[in-house]
């Protein structure tokens, strides 16, 4: 009896840690919103709250006269201090004039939320919504 009840304390105490845990996608200078920007998805770690994602406009990284300009997207996890941060840091340089260089940073907070470039505040990703309901059957039965 005294083993079930382990198992149940462990199993409890697994799930309420997954379901605290935030979920982003995560690349990094990426040329586009497809492929590893939309199909990489890390769990953060404790003290990460919010998904960061930054969008830059410009030439290469290696300068070159004549260079084309392009899109270079990331996104990682972060907490909500740093990501205010880095935001804040990157309001003067969020432009979007074509002809200069640029970068913009958006913070948010919900499992998947990154997905698009900029937020959309009711998107719900599907795989999130049986997480969710997990989530709040066990916090049910805590209670």
């Amino acid at each position: 009896m005294h083993g079930w009840y382990s198992l149940v304390i462990l199993l409890i105490s697994f799930l309420v840690n997954y379901c605290a845990s935030l979920e982003c996608y995560v690349c990094d200078n990426q040329e586009d919103n497809k492929g590893k920007c939309v199909t990489t998805i890390l769990t953060c770690d404790p003290g990460e709250d919010v998904c960061l994602s930054e969008i830059k406009w410009g030439s290469t990284p290696y300068w070159q006269q004549g260079a084309l300009k392009q899109y270079y997207i990331s996104k990682r996890c972060a907490s909500k201090d740093k990501c205010e941060k880095y935001r804040s840091s990157n309001m003067a340089s969020c432009t979007h004039i074509w002809y200069e260089d640029w970068k913009c940073s958006e913070c948010c907070k919900g499992d998947r939320c990154n997905y698009y470039i900029i937020s959309v505040g009711s998107f719900v990703h599907k795989s999130s919504v049986g997480v969710l309901a997990g989530c709040l059957i066990v916090y049910k039965f805590l209670i």
